[in-house]
């Protein structure tokens, strides 16, 4: 199998190391494959991609999709170094509020896959850097929810003091304040 899948704190939260090939003229690598993906326990299909081109200390989120268009997510950082973070937003959830950040970078080749039920946002860690990541769900504006940064609730322990945090990000409100409508399930 080209990958390894580990379990974080979250069990949900899942860290996926692929093997790379690496030869005189650079390396190859699978990102993804649908069997061995299944086979760790992920089955969802992905239906789009998004990337993401931005500077040192810009901090993208954190942001979900509530349902009917609740998006799981698959993250990898082609370029550059984030600081990754998940926040468990599911009512009931012995975790509800609680996050995790696990550093994704060009250099560690590791990608975090986030299931629905969990708000996502990275802080830029190098002067440039690129994400790519996979959705399950096409994004879909009424559907599109976010959380503040900086939610002291939360306490998320973001490696820069100031980022550099977009308008709408920066309106977000608190997580007890937030449209949530997901329901923890055993």
């Amino acid at each position: 199998m080209p990958f390894t899948f580990t379990k974080l704190a979250f069990s949900e939260i899942i860290l996926i190391a692929p093997k790379h090939f690496p030869d005189d003229r650079g390396f190859f690598m699978e990102t993804y494959k649908y069997s061995d993906f299944a086979a760790a326990g992920i089955k969802e299909h992905f239906v789009q991609d998004n990337f993401s081109h931005s500077s040192h200390g810009v901090l993208r989120g954190l942001h979900y999709q509530k349902h009917p268009n609740a998006q799981g997510k698959l993250v990898g950082c082609l370029a550059g170094r984030v600081f990754d973070v998940v926040v468990d937003i599911r009512k009931g959830s012995p975790t509800f509020g609680r996050w995790i950040g696990q550093e994704l970078s060009r250099e560690n080749m590791l990608m975090l896959y986030v299931p629905a039920g969990f708000a996502h946002g990275f802080l830029v860690m190098s002067d440039k850097t690129d994400v790519l990541y996979k959705c399950t769900k096409e994004y879909a504006p009424a559907d599109d929810r976010g959380i503040l940064w900086n939610d002291p609730d939360i306490a998320i322990e973001w490696p820069v003091r100031n980022p550099v945090v977009s308008e709408k990000d920066g309106r977000h409100p608190l997580l007890k304040d937030a449209d949530i409508n997901f329901e923890y399930r055993k």
